[in-house]
Protein backbone atom coordinates (compact mmCIF):
# COMPACT_ATOMS: atom_id res chain seq x y z
CA UNK A 1 0.00 0.00 0.00
CA UNK A 2 1.12 4.02 -1.01
CA UNK A 3 0.24 6.54 0.21
CA UNK A 4 1.56 10.57 0.08
CA UNK A 5 3.77 11.67 2.75
CA UNK A 6 1.44 14.21 3.66
CA UNK A 7 -1.56 11.95 3.81
CA UNK A 8 0.77 9.89 6.50
CA UNK A 9 1.84 12.58 8.41
CA UNK A 10 -1.95 13.94 8.60
CA UNK A 11 -3.67 10.66 9.55
CA UNK A 12 -0.50 9.70 11.62
CA UNK A 13 -0.78 12.58 13.91
CA UNK A 14 -4.13 12.10 13.92
CA UNK A 15 -4.86 8.76 14.82
CA UNK A 16 -2.00 9.05 17.61
CA UNK A 17 -4.06 11.08 19.33
CA UNK A 18 -7.40 8.85 19.65
CA UNK A 19 -4.93 5.93 20.23
CA UNK A 20 -3.56 8.06 23.20
CA UNK A 21 -6.62 8.66 24.48
CA UNK A 22 -8.56 5.35 23.85
CA UNK A 23 -5.35 4.27 26.56
CA UNK A 24 -6.93 6.67 28.93
CA UNK A 25 -10.69 5.10 29.03
CA UNK A 26 -8.84 2.00 30.26
CA UNK A 27 -9.31 2.87 33.67
CA UNK A 28 -13.23 2.18 33.41
CA UNK A 29 -12.41 -2.12 33.39
CA UNK A 30 -10.83 -3.82 36.02
CA UNK A 31 -10.08 -7.51 35.98
CA UNK A 32 -11.69 -9.14 38.93
CA UNK A 33 -9.95 -10.96 42.16
CA UNK A 34 -10.56 -14.35 42.56
CA UNK A 35 -13.42 -15.45 45.01
CA UNK A 36 -12.33 -16.92 47.87
CA UNK A 37 -12.87 -20.99 48.06
CA UNK A 38 -14.99 -22.32 50.67
CA UNK A 39 -14.38 -22.66 53.24
CA UNK A 40 -12.69 -19.76 53.03
CA UNK A 41 -9.00 -20.41 52.79
CA UNK A 42 -6.29 -18.68 55.96
CA UNK A 43 -5.48 -15.18 55.69
CA UNK A 44 -2.02 -15.97 54.32
CA UNK A 45 -3.12 -18.41 51.85
CA UNK A 46 -4.11 -17.09 48.03
CA UNK A 47 -7.11 -18.73 46.05
CA UNK A 48 -5.89 -21.49 43.69
CA UNK A 49 -6.17 -19.69 39.66
CA UNK A 50 -8.69 -23.08 39.49
CA UNK A 51 -11.10 -20.43 42.02
CA UNK A 52 -11.37 -17.73 39.15
CA UNK A 53 -15.17 -17.43 37.73
CA UNK A 54 -14.77 -18.96 34.00
CA UNK A 55 -15.11 -15.68 32.51
CA UNK A 56 -12.25 -14.49 34.04
CA UNK A 57 -12.17 -11.20 30.86
CA UNK A 58 -15.97 -9.98 32.46
CA UNK A 59 -16.12 -7.48 34.76
CA UNK A 60 -17.41 -8.82 37.54
CA UNK A 61 -17.00 -8.00 41.34
CA UNK A 62 -18.07 -9.24 44.64
CA UNK A 63 -19.87 -6.07 45.08
CA UNK A 64 -22.66 -4.19 43.79
CA UNK A 65 -20.68 -2.03 41.58
CA UNK A 66 -21.36 -0.08 38.52
CA UNK A 67 -18.60 2.14 36.92
CA UNK A 68 -18.64 4.80 34.28
CA UNK A 69 -16.71 6.53 31.90
CA UNK A 70 -17.95 9.89 30.67
CA UNK A 71 -17.03 12.69 28.70
CA UNK A 72 -18.36 16.14 28.92
CA UNK A 73 -18.81 18.91 25.95
CA UNK A 74 -20.66 21.88 25.12
CA UNK A 75 -23.24 21.87 22.17
CA UNK A 76 -20.38 23.25 20.04
CA UNK A 77 -18.40 20.52 21.04
CA UNK A 78 -15.56 21.64 23.10
CA UNK A 79 -14.43 19.83 26.14
CA UNK A 80 -15.07 20.78 29.35
CA UNK A 81 -12.70 19.61 31.69
CA UNK A 82 -13.08 21.24 35.19
CA UNK A 83 -16.18 19.63 36.78
CA UNK A 84 -16.29 18.05 39.83
CA UNK A 85 -18.32 15.43 41.76
CA UNK A 86 -20.95 17.77 42.79
CA UNK A 87 -21.50 18.94 39.34
CA UNK A 88 -22.87 15.42 38.65
CA UNK A 89 -26.13 13.34 39.14
CA UNK A 90 -26.26 9.62 38.30
CA UNK A 91 -29.38 7.53 37.90
CA UNK A 92 -30.02 3.86 37.60
CA UNK A 93 -32.94 3.01 36.19
CA UNK A 94 -33.95 6.67 36.77
CA UNK A 95 -33.77 6.85 40.65
CA UNK A 96 -30.85 8.72 41.70
CA UNK A 97 -27.73 7.29 42.96
CA UNK A 98 -24.74 8.35 45.52
CA UNK A 99 -21.62 8.26 43.27
CA UNK A 100 -19.28 6.70 46.12
CA UNK A 101 -15.95 7.57 43.44
CA UNK A 102 -15.09 10.19 41.29
CA UNK A 103 -12.24 10.45 39.24
CA UNK A 104 -9.88 11.04 36.03
CA UNK A 105 -8.62 7.39 34.72
CA UNK A 106 -5.46 6.39 33.88
CA UNK A 107 -3.67 4.96 30.92
CA UNK A 108 -4.02 0.72 31.08
CA UNK A 109 -2.62 -1.53 28.35
CA UNK A 110 -4.92 -1.51 25.29
CA UNK A 111 -6.91 -5.13 24.18
CA UNK A 112 -8.15 -3.86 20.97
CA UNK A 113 -10.14 -6.00 18.15
CA UNK A 114 -10.11 -4.94 14.73
CA UNK A 115 -13.09 -6.05 12.96
CA UNK A 116 -13.02 -6.07 8.83
CA UNK A 117 -15.89 -6.00 6.67
CA UNK A 118 -14.77 -8.23 3.53
CA UNK A 119 -17.82 -8.85 1.88
CA UNK A 120 -18.94 -8.47 -1.29
CA UNK A 121 -20.78 -5.45 -0.42
CA UNK A 122 -17.47 -3.09 0.36
CA UNK A 123 -15.21 -4.23 -2.90
CA UNK A 124 -15.15 -1.28 -3.98
CA UNK A 125 -13.63 0.22 -0.43
CA UNK A 126 -11.57 -2.33 0.64
CA UNK A 127 -8.52 -0.19 -0.08
CA UNK A 128 -10.28 2.17 2.42
CA UNK A 129 -10.63 -0.08 5.05
CA UNK A 130 -7.06 -1.54 4.45
CA UNK A 131 -5.52 1.35 5.09
CA UNK A 132 -7.53 3.16 7.97
CA UNK A 133 -6.92 -0.38 9.37
CA UNK A 134 -2.79 -0.21 9.13
CA UNK A 135 -3.25 3.57 9.96
CA UNK A 136 -4.65 2.64 13.08
CA UNK A 137 -3.00 -0.36 14.30
CA UNK A 138 0.31 1.31 13.90
CA UNK A 139 -0.39 4.13 15.95
CA UNK A 140 -2.43 2.11 18.42
CA UNK A 141 0.33 -1.05 19.42
CA UNK A 142 2.74 0.34 21.83
CA UNK A 143 5.13 -2.58 22.12
CA UNK A 144 5.52 -4.61 25.08
CA UNK A 145 2.14 -3.24 26.30
CA UNK A 146 -0.67 -3.32 23.53
CA UNK A 147 -2.06 -5.81 21.93
CA UNK A 148 -4.72 -6.47 19.34
CA UNK A 149 -6.23 -9.39 16.97
CA UNK A 150 -7.52 -9.10 13.41
CA UNK A 151 -11.30 -10.39 12.74
CA UNK A 152 -12.91 -10.29 9.31
CA UNK A 153 -16.36 -11.03 8.37
CA UNK A 154 -18.23 -12.23 5.20
CA UNK A 155 -20.68 -15.01 5.72
CA UNK A 156 -19.05 -15.35 8.97
CA UNK A 157 -16.39 -14.27 11.16
CA UNK A 158 -13.38 -15.31 11.25
CA UNK A 159 -9.80 -14.89 13.42
CA UNK A 160 -7.25 -14.31 10.96
CA UNK A 161 -4.41 -13.34 13.71
CA UNK A 162 -4.53 -13.36 17.16
CA UNK A 163 -3.61 -11.58 19.95
CA UNK A 164 -0.28 -9.40 19.14
CA UNK A 165 1.48 -6.46 19.41
CA UNK A 166 3.50 -6.99 16.10
CA UNK A 167 2.34 -4.58 14.05
CA UNK A 168 3.92 -5.44 11.20
CA UNK A 169 2.49 -8.90 11.19
CA UNK A 170 -0.62 -7.72 11.52
CA UNK A 171 -0.37 -5.44 8.27
CA UNK A 172 0.58 -7.97 6.41
CA UNK A 173 -2.38 -9.71 7.20
CA UNK A 174 -4.61 -7.39 6.19
CA UNK A 175 -3.08 -6.53 3.01
CA UNK A 176 -3.86 -10.13 2.30
CA UNK A 177 -7.61 -9.77 2.36
CA UNK A 178 -9.82 -10.13 -0.61
CA UNK A 179 -13.29 -9.21 -0.30
CA UNK A 180 -16.34 -11.35 -1.45
CA UNK A 181 -19.86 -13.44 0.40
CA UNK A 182 -22.57 -12.37 2.65
CA UNK A 183 -22.08 -9.96 5.36
CA UNK A 184 -22.63 -11.51 9.16
CA UNK A 185 -21.58 -7.77 10.89
CA UNK A 186 -23.73 -8.60 14.53
CA UNK A 187 -22.07 -11.60 14.12
CA UNK A 188 -18.90 -10.63 14.22
CA UNK A 189 -19.64 -7.88 16.84
CA UNK A 190 -20.92 -10.64 19.17
CA UNK A 191 -17.77 -13.32 18.35
CA UNK A 192 -15.47 -10.44 19.16
CA UNK A 193 -16.27 -9.02 22.05
CA UNK A 194 -16.54 -12.21 23.70
CA UNK A 195 -13.05 -12.94 22.54
CA UNK A 196 -12.02 -9.75 24.31
CA UNK A 197 -13.95 -10.79 27.09
CA UNK A 198 -12.35 -14.32 27.70
CA UNK A 199 -9.05 -14.41 26.03
CA UNK A 200 -7.58 -10.81 26.43
CA UNK A 201 -3.73 -11.60 27.60
CA UNK A 202 -3.50 -10.27 30.95
CA UNK A 203 -0.21 -7.90 31.59
CA UNK A 204 2.53 -9.48 34.42
CA UNK A 205 2.24 -8.04 37.90
CA UNK A 206 -0.37 -7.39 40.51
CA UNK A 207 -2.18 -4.96 37.92
CA UNK A 208 -3.59 -7.22 35.38
CA UNK A 209 -6.39 -4.25 34.44
CA UNK A 210 -6.76 -3.63 30.82
CA UNK A 211 -8.82 -1.52 28.68
CA UNK A 212 -10.85 -3.30 25.99
CA UNK A 213 -11.88 -0.84 22.94
CA UNK A 214 -13.30 -2.97 19.48
CA UNK A 215 -12.73 -0.89 16.06
CA UNK A 216 -15.45 -1.79 13.70
CA UNK A 217 -14.99 -1.06 9.97
CA UNK A 218 -18.19 -2.06 7.70
CA UNK A 219 -21.15 0.07 5.78
CA UNK A 220 -23.20 -1.68 8.30
CA UNK A 221 -25.24 -3.79 5.86
CA UNK A 222 -25.87 -7.20 7.34
CA UNK A 223 -27.42 -10.34 5.72
CA UNK A 224 -26.10 -13.62 6.99
CA UNK A 225 -25.63 -13.25 10.94
CA UNK A 226 -27.37 -16.08 13.21
CA UNK A 227 -27.61 -13.03 16.36
CA UNK A 228 -29.72 -10.08 15.80
CA UNK A 229 -28.41 -6.55 16.27
CA UNK A 230 -29.44 -5.88 19.72
CA UNK A 231 -27.87 -9.57 20.83
CA UNK A 232 -24.39 -7.99 19.73
CA UNK A 233 -24.99 -4.88 21.45
CA UNK A 234 -25.26 -6.76 24.62
CA UNK A 235 -22.60 -8.91 24.10
CA UNK A 236 -20.11 -6.05 24.02
CA UNK A 237 -21.93 -3.94 27.05
CA UNK A 238 -21.61 -7.62 29.36
CA UNK A 239 -17.81 -7.42 28.17
CA UNK A 240 -17.23 -4.24 29.21
CA UNK A 241 -16.08 -3.49 25.83
CA UNK A 242 -16.70 0.07 24.22
CA UNK A 243 -16.82 0.06 19.76
CA UNK A 244 -15.75 2.81 17.83
CA UNK A 245 -17.11 2.20 14.21
CA UNK A 246 -16.10 3.88 11.10
CA UNK A 247 -18.62 3.88 8.34
CA UNK A 248 -17.23 3.43 4.29
CA UNK A 249 -20.75 3.92 3.11
CA UNK A 250 -20.55 6.78 0.13
CA UNK A 251 -24.54 6.61 -0.82
CA UNK A 252 -24.51 10.16 0.36
CA UNK A 253 -21.93 11.33 -2.27
CA UNK A 254 -23.51 11.86 -5.26
CA UNK A 255 -21.91 12.83 -8.97
CA UNK A 256 -22.53 16.43 -7.69
CA UNK A 257 -21.10 16.50 -4.33
CA UNK A 258 -18.11 14.52 -5.69
CA UNK A 259 -17.16 17.12 -8.19
CA UNK A 260 -17.81 20.18 -5.49
CA UNK A 261 -15.93 19.17 -1.82
CA UNK A 262 -18.25 22.20 0.12
CA UNK A 263 -21.58 20.28 -1.50
CA UNK A 264 -20.37 16.99 -0.18
CA UNK A 265 -19.34 18.17 3.88
CA UNK A 266 -23.21 19.48 4.29
CA UNK A 267 -24.50 16.35 2.26
CA UNK A 268 -22.78 14.41 4.96
CA UNK A 269 -24.81 13.74 7.71
CA UNK A 270 -27.57 12.28 5.86
CA UNK A 271 -26.99 8.87 6.75
CA UNK A 272 -28.51 5.65 5.49
CA UNK A 273 -29.58 2.32 7.33
CA UNK A 274 -26.31 1.38 7.65
CA UNK A 275 -24.78 4.40 9.19
CA UNK A 276 -27.22 4.50 11.57
CA UNK A 277 -26.34 0.49 12.42
CA UNK A 278 -22.81 1.92 13.03
CA UNK A 279 -23.81 4.53 15.03
CA UNK A 280 -26.31 2.41 16.90
CA UNK A 281 -22.94 0.01 17.66
CA UNK A 282 -20.86 2.78 18.81
CA UNK A 283 -23.74 4.94 21.08
CA UNK A 284 -24.70 1.93 23.00
CA UNK A 285 -21.30 1.10 24.14
CA UNK A 286 -20.24 4.55 25.02
CA UNK A 287 -18.03 4.97 21.51
CA UNK A 288 -18.24 7.55 18.52
CA UNK A 289 -18.96 6.67 15.23
CA UNK A 290 -17.28 8.37 12.00
CA UNK A 291 -18.53 8.69 8.61
CA UNK A 292 -15.29 9.48 5.98
CA UNK A 293 -15.09 9.63 2.47
CA UNK A 294 -11.95 9.46 2.41
CA UNK A 295 -8.74 8.05 4.71
CA UNK A 296 -7.85 11.51 4.97
CA UNK A 297 -11.60 12.68 6.51
CA UNK A 298 -10.44 10.83 9.20
CA UNK A 299 -7.67 13.11 10.51
CA UNK A 300 -9.65 16.05 12.49
CA UNK A 301 -12.43 13.06 13.94
CA UNK A 302 -9.46 11.15 15.28
CA UNK A 303 -8.12 13.71 16.59
CA UNK A 304 -11.50 15.06 17.96
CA UNK A 305 -12.02 11.87 19.84
CA UNK A 306 -8.59 11.41 20.82
CA UNK A 307 -8.41 14.30 23.19
CA UNK A 308 -12.41 13.70 24.17
CA UNK A 309 -10.91 10.23 25.48
CA UNK A 310 -8.14 12.25 27.24
CA UNK A 311 -9.99 14.58 29.28
CA UNK A 312 -12.48 11.73 30.60
CA UNK A 313 -14.45 11.28 34.15
CA UNK A 314 -15.37 8.26 35.93
CA UNK A 315 -18.19 7.60 38.69
CA UNK A 316 -18.95 4.86 40.28
CA UNK A 317 -21.94 4.02 42.56
CA UNK A 318 -23.80 1.22 44.08
CA UNK A 319 -27.28 0.44 43.58
CA UNK A 320 -29.40 0.73 46.19
CA UNK A 321 -31.88 -2.65 46.71
CA UNK A 322 -30.44 -4.59 43.58
CA UNK A 323 -31.05 -8.44 43.05
CA UNK A 324 -29.23 -10.50 40.83
CA UNK A 325 -31.53 -10.57 38.31
CA UNK A 326 -29.27 -10.14 35.13
CA UNK A 327 -31.66 -7.56 33.59
CA UNK A 328 -30.55 -4.39 31.50
CA UNK A 329 -30.67 -1.32 33.88
CA UNK A 330 -30.69 2.16 32.04
CA UNK A 331 -27.61 4.88 33.23
CA UNK A 332 -28.31 8.49 32.95
CA UNK A 333 -25.70 11.07 33.86
CA UNK A 334 -27.19 14.48 34.22
CA UNK A 335 -24.76 17.67 34.67
CA UNK A 336 -25.89 20.67 36.99
CA UNK A 337 -24.63 22.91 33.95
CA UNK A 338 -27.34 23.40 30.95
CA UNK A 339 -24.35 24.41 28.37
CA UNK A 340 -23.21 20.95 28.26
CA UNK A 341 -23.80 17.32 26.60
CA UNK A 342 -23.03 14.05 28.44
CA UNK A 343 -21.64 11.09 26.83
CA UNK A 344 -21.69 8.02 28.34
CA UNK A 345 -22.94 4.00 27.28
CA UNK A 346 -26.28 4.00 28.09
CA UNK A 347 -26.14 1.07 30.51
CA UNK A 348 -25.54 -2.17 32.16
CA UNK A 349 -25.97 -6.04 32.95
CA UNK A 350 -26.55 -6.82 36.90
CA UNK A 351 -24.79 -10.20 36.69
CA UNK A 352 -24.58 -12.43 39.60
CA UNK A 353 -20.73 -14.09 40.31
CA UNK A 354 -21.47 -18.08 39.76
CA UNK A 355 -21.40 -19.85 42.29
CA UNK A 356 -20.34 -17.06 44.45
CA UNK A 357 -23.37 -16.79 46.27
CA UNK A 358 -22.50 -13.06 46.57
CA UNK A 359 -24.25 -9.85 45.38
CA UNK A 360 -24.51 -9.64 41.99
CA UNK A 361 -21.73 -7.91 39.83
CA UNK A 362 -22.77 -5.29 37.20
CA UNK A 363 -20.88 -4.47 34.29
Amino acid sequence: MKMTGTKKTALGMAIAGVLAAVAAVSAQQAQPPAPPQTPPAPPAAQAPPAARPPDQGAIVRNVNLVEVLFSVVTKREKLVTDMNKEDFKVFDDGAQQEITDFSQPTDLPLRIGMVLDTSNSIRERLKFEQDAAIDFIFNAIRRGRDQAFLMTFDDGPQIIKDFTGDTGDIRDTILKQRAGGGTSLYDAVYAASTHLQKDSPMPPGPNSDVRRVLVVISDGDDNSSGHSRGESVEMAQRAGVIIYSISTSTDWISAEDEKDPSKRISRKYEKGEGDKVMEQLAGETGGRAFFPYKVDDLGQSFLDIGDELRHQYALAYSPAGRSPDGKYHTIKIQADRKDVIVRARKGYYSIPIPGSGAKPATQ
